[in-house]
C-alpha cells in the first residue's frame, strides 16, 4: 500500500511544478490553513469543460459537493450552466437560491431528508428538483409532488443504486413511477469505480458499462415509456463518456456530471488527459511550524484541513519535490525531506508558507468556513464556504429558512 501511494505521489508531482500565479502576496494577515480560490483558474477550468462539450453548457450537470460556494455557483450560472447535482439538502438549498433551474439530488434520501426535499421544493417551485430512487418503498414517500425521478443504477461500484443486468427490475420500478403520476425524468448512472484504472483499461470497461445502459434504455423505451435523461461520469469517466460515440443522437439528453474539475485536484491531474488542459483552482495555504527532526518538517494543515480519504500523502507540496507529505493528525502535516535537496535548495524555515493542492478536493473544501479569493497575487475578498458541513437537524426548526 506505501509503494502503491508513493507512485501516485510521484506522478502527481510530475503534473504540478511551481506556478507564480499560486503566490499570494501579503499573507501576514492570513491565518493558516487557509483555502485558496483562483477565480481566473476556475473560469478557464469552466471554459476548457465547455470547449470539450462542443460549446454547450446544457450537457454538463456539475456536482457542487465540490464548488460549495455560492460565488462559484453564481459564475457558473452565469456561464449558461442551469442543471446541477447535489448530495445533501444543504448544497440543494444553496443551488436553489443561487440560481440553478435543475438540481438532482443524487442521494437517495429518506425518511426527514426526504420531507425536507418536499419543504424546500415548494419553497422554490419554479426549480425543478429530482430525486434517486432504487425501490418502490422510496418512490411511496414522493406521492403527490412535483419532485422528480430518477433510477438510480448501480454500474458495479455497490454502493446505491438497482444492478444494471437487472432489466426487469429496473422496467417495473419505472412503470410504478408512471403509475404514481409522477415525473420519470430518466437514469443516474455513476462509474466512479474505474478511477483506478489506466488508460485504455478504464475506456474499454466503461464502453461496456455504456453499452449495457443502451441495451437497459432501449428496454424501458420498449415498454412504451421514453427516457428523456441519461446521466453519466463524474471524472474519472468524463473522458470515457465524451468518446463513446453512441451517446451521441441518442434520442434522450446525456449529460455528463464530474465536479472535482471546477477546482481539480492532484488526482483529477493523473486521471484526465493532459491536453484538457486542466489546472488547479484550489490550494491550501499552510505554514510549517515545527522541524522536529534532520529528515522532517511539520505544517498546520492535517486531515481536519487537507481531507485524508484519498490515503496518504494526502497532498503535493507545490514547488518542492523534496518533500513527501506523511500520514497527519488533525492539526499536523508532517513531511519527509528527502536527500535531492543541494545549496540551491534548503529545508523549508518554520513560519514558511507552502501551497498544498489535496488529493481530493472536494472534502478538502468542505473542511473551511471561508476561502480567500485571489487574483493577480493579490486576496480580492473572503467568500463563505455556503453550502459547507449540513443544515440543522430538527426539521421544525428549517422550514423555509435560508442557508445556514
Amino acid at each position: 500500500m506505501i509503494e502503491v501511494a508513493m507512485a501516485a505521489h510521484k506522478l502527481m508531482l510530475s503534473d504540478f511544478p511551481w506556478d507564480e500565479r499560486y503566490r499570494v502576496t501579503g499573507i501576514g494577515e492570513v491565518l493558516t490553513p487557509a483555502l485558496v480560490v483562483y477565480p481566473e483558474i476556475v473560469a478557464s477550468n469552466f471554459a476548457r469543460t465547455l470547449h470539450l462539450l462542443a460549446g454547450d453548457p446544457d450537457r454538463w450537470r456539475p456536482h457542487i459537493k465540490t464548488a460549495k460556494l455560492a460565488y462559484t455557483l453564481r459564475v457558473l450560472v452565469e456561464q449558461g450552466m442551469r442543471n446541477f447535482k447535489c448530495a445533501t439538502t444543504l448544497e440543494l438549498l444553496v443551488a436553489c437560491n443561487g440560481g440553478a433551474a435543475d438540481v438532482l439530488l443524487a442521494y437517495p434520501v429518506v425518511g426527514a431528508n426526504a420531507r425536507r426535499v418536499l419543504e424546500i421544493a415548494n419553497q422554490f417551485p419554479r426549480v425543478r428538483i429530482s430525486v434517486l430512487i432504487e425501490n418502490e418503498e422510496q418512490l411511496r414517500q414522493w406521492q403527490g409532488s412535483s419532485v422528480g425521478m430518477f433510477v438510480d443504477l448501480n454500474p458495479g461500484m455497490n454502493r446505491t443504486g438497482v444492478e444494471q443486468g437487472k432489466t426487469d427490475e429496473v422496467v417495473r420500478l419505472v412503470r410504478a413511477v408512471e403509475e404514481a403520476k409522477l415525473q420519470f425524468r430518466g437514469l443516474h448512472y455513476y462509474d466512479g469505480q474505474y478511477g483506478g484504472l489506466d488508460e485504455p483499461e478504464r475506456t474499454v470497461a466503461a464502453h461496456a458499462g455504456y453499452d449495457g445502459l443502451l441495451k437497459l434504455v432501449i428496454a424501458i423505451q420498449n415498454n412504451g415509456i421514453s427516457v428523456p435523461e441519461v446521466i453519466t461520469a463524474g471524472t474519472p469517466t468524463f473522458p470515457c463518456s465524451l468518446s463513446y460515440k453512441p451517446f451521441h443522437g441518442a434520442g434522450f439528453m446525456h449529460r455528463i456530471s464530474p465536479g472535482t474539475i471546477v477546482y481539480g485536484d492532484a488526482t483529477s491531474l493523473a486521471q484526465l488527459p493532459a491536453e484538457y488542459g486542466y489546472a488547479p483552482a484550489a490550494l491550501v495555504l499552510t505554514r510549517v511550524v515545527s522541524r522536529p527532526h534532520d529528515g522532517n518538517i511539520t505544517c498546520d494543515a492535517g486531515h481536519k484541513a487537507v481531507s485524508a480519504d484519498a490515503g496518504v500523502p494526502t497532498c503535493v507540496v507545490a514547488g518542492h519535490p523534496e518533500l513527501t507529505p506523511l500520514a497527519p493528525s488533525e492539526e499536523h502535516l508532517p513531511m519527509a525531506v528527502s536527500h535531492i535537496l543541494n545549496r540551491e535548495t534548503a529545508r523549508p524555515q518554520v513560519g514558511e508558507a507552502l501551497y498544498l493542492l489535496p488529493r481530493h478536493v472536494c472534502p478538502t473544501v468542505n473542511n473551511f468556513d471561508s476561502a480567500l479569493l485571489v487574483r493577480d497575487g493579490q486576496i480580492a475578498s473572503v467568500e463563505k464556504v455556503t453550502a459547507r458541513g449540513r443544515e440543522a437537524p430538527l426539521l421544525s426548526a428549517l422550514a423555509f429558512a435560508g442557508p445556514q
